[in-house]
């Protein structure tokens, strides 16, 4: 015996939840503030594409996702959206939703001792239902598709501002924003 005690670990379910909500107000302020005249732009080299294309694919990602994961335990599936008429302003309340999807998975892993249940549905496996898994890929293909947006609007000659580059990094900022 090492002559400590061991205690049990302690309940990371908020934190979490928080990481999933702020990770989605990250991508909702920068879609807030892609330029309205940018918004159909094609991306250079890819002109079937568009940043509401790429934003819009976030969205019905999610979900995809709730659908397969989430729906034979009761999880509401949000409603995907036209990728190529969706407005800003209609996109931001879309991923609000499906925000809210994602968190549902999460919370379902969690109440499961850390793994979502399999569903029938869930036949592609390439995802492992361990709730740090499912945090981190949903994080971590939003951050891929945000760095595409800033990617295509440098390429278009319209750079975000320097307030809008550094504002994607304000995650204290932006958690707070998610708990309103």
């Amino acid at each position: 015996m090492l002559g400590f005690a061991m205690s049990s670990p302690a309940d990371l379910s908020p934190s979490i939840v928080s990481a999933w909500r702020t990770t989605n107000q990250v991508t909702v302020y920068l879609v807030e503030q892609v330029p309205p005249g940018l918004w159909a732009a094609p991306v250079p080299g890819v002109p079937r594409r568009t940043i509401r294309t790429i934003a819009a694919h976030l969205h019905n990602t999610r979900c995809s996702w709730v659908r397969t994961l989430g729906r034979e335990h009761g999880v509401a599936v949000p409603a995907r959206v036209d990728q190529h008429t969706v407005s800003r302003r209609a996109l931001g309340t879309a991923l609000r939703h499906s925000s809210r999807g994602i968190e549902a998975l999460l919370r379902l892993a969690l109440a499961a001792d850390g793994v979502l249940p399999a569903p029938k549905s869930y036949v592609w496996r390439n995802l492992p239902l361990d709730v740090g898994h499912i945090l981190t890929y949903f994080a971590a293909h939003e951050a891929h598709h945000r760095g595409q947006i800033m990617m295509v609007l440098r390429q278009l000659g319209r750079p975000m501002p320097r307030t809008v580059m550094g504002g994607l990094w304000q995650w204290t900022k932006l958690s707070r924003e998610t708990s309103r």
